[in-house]
């Protein structure tokens, strides 16, 4: 794996199924960002309520839990460019209802959060495409590029839906995102190949993995059974669970950190160029790594990667202003680049037949990761202080790393695909 040569940016975009991946996941970050600000000004124009316009801009997140838990299994049982595909159309549906129905608060509340039951479904199609369009390292860059994509493209998306917002108010910007969102079906549509659901491949059972029925034979057993069976399997499996863990709890310390920044500053204006700041050491973090770093530094680099989430927050001890703040938190989340060396091992050890709903889970637990990690940093800063709040979230982190060190570091033994077996069994994987 050393002398393995690390792919490049110029490779990846030359994969014409990955731009159409690229461009419908940014219309789509987009367009998301642009109706829950529009649905949460729409539903203070009618209510007057600050904490039902709040309710309505978390609405499309919150059920992406419920989705998680119990649909994921369909991502894998249905094509994937049929899902995603209707994904979008349920998207351009729910905005013009949510823009010309005249609907009650309460009706667009139920409508945002009924149809966000399968938004992890829709997303777990796409990432499960991903390997398959880019094999290798390329894969790795592939996610790399995503994951900006979705910070810029959240960023963009607001500013976009200010504009509208001023131009054409609430219904006129829910209007545009749903053809936001019927662009992106189009170029899904006619942008991707058509490719059969997931099935046949190795499986999970007893801690070995196995080919022929079992993690992902269905047969006549419906989507909730499934995916509550699938997602107890991949947990229990001790190699997938360790880099789940890892993949879901140092974000939680960094979004509880960021959580604290607003209150700290105690002015929405300041707190914007520091989150903004956190926004671009993501970005320059992940493409510096992905671009420079072999794959095999790429996965060294995990750990110390991992720890730099917590290490530039200690510096709020000295109750630092809004710049020193600013580039303390652009600092830290570079360290979000740590997943990179993660992707790799993580498409190695779960099986292909349930690919989808492993990234469903793996989303599903880091969107929820990040809610319960300002939940708890604000419990702290409410009992003490948003400086040492803050400055706990970033102790965190660190321990978090530490306890994850063996997750975190690169394997030293070849995959499962790489040895080229179809029947091994894992003396080191298993149930806990």
């Amino acid at each position: 794996m050393s002398t393995e040569r690390g792919a490049t940016y110029g490779e990846v975009f030359a994969v014409r199924e990955f731009r159409v991946l690229f461009g419908s996941f940014a219309l789509l970050v987009a367009g998301d960002s642009i109706k829950m600000l529009a649905l949460s000004v729409l539903v203070y124009a009618q209510t007057g309520s600050p904490g039902l316009s709040a309710a309505a801009y978390m609405a499309g997140w919150l059920p992406y839990i419920a989705g998680g838990m119990f649909l994921l299994s369909l991502a894998d049982r249905l094509p994937p460019r049929a899902v995603m595909v209707v994904g979008e159309l349920v998207r351009v549906v729910v905005c013009m209802l949510l823009a010309y129905a005249g609907l009650p608060v309460w009706a667009m509340l139920a409508l945002v959060l009924v149809t966000g039951l399968f938004s992890p479904v829709f997303g777990a199609a796409r990432s499960a495409l991903l390997p398959d369009v880019l094999p290798g390292d390329a894969f790795v860059l592939g996610r790399s590029l995503l994951g900006v994509t979705s910070a810029g493209a959240q960023v963009a998306g607001l500013a976009v839906g200010g504009a509208f917002l001023a131009v054409a108010g609430p219904h006129g910007a829910l209007a545009a995102t749903a053809g936001l969102s019927a662009l992106a079906a189009l170029l899904l549509r006619y942008g991707l190949p058509y490719r059969p659901a997931r099935q046949g491949a190795p499986h999970i059972q007893n801690g070995s993995r196995t080919s022929g029925s079992g993690v992902g034979e269905v047969g006549g057993e419906g989507a909730v059974r499934a995916t509550l069976r699938v997602n107890r399997l991949l947990v229990a499996d001790r190699r997938v669970r360790g880099l789940l863990l890892a993949s879901w709890l140092p974000p939680l310390c960094l979004a509880g950190a960021e959580a604290m920044i607003v209150p700290y500053l105690g002015g929405q204006g300041q707190a914007g160029i520091v989150l903004a700041a956190a926004a671009c050491g993501m970005a320059v973090g992940e493409f510096a790594v992905g671009r420079f770093a072999a794959p095999a530094l790429r996965e060294r680099l995990s750990l110390p990667l991992a720890a730099l989430l917590g290490i530039p927050w200690l510096g709020f001890l000295a109750a630092p202003g809004a710049g020193w703040a600013a580039a303390i938190a652009a600092t830290a989340a570079a360290g979000l680049a740590y997943q990179l060396g993660l992707q790799r091992r993580f498409v190695d050890a779960v099986p292909e037949e349930v690919r989808g709903q492993a990234f469903g889970l793996l989303s599903t637990g880091l969107m929820t990761g990040q809610a319960i990690g300002a939940a708890l940093i604000g419990v702290l800063g409410e009992l003490f202080s948003p400086r040492l709040a803050i400055v706990a979230a970033g102790g965190a982190a660190i321990l978090v790393a530490l306890a994850l060190s063996r997750a975190l570091r690169p394997e030293t033994v070849p995959s499962l695909e790489a040895l080229g077996k179809k029947e091994v069994s894992r003396p080191d994987v298993g149930p806990a």
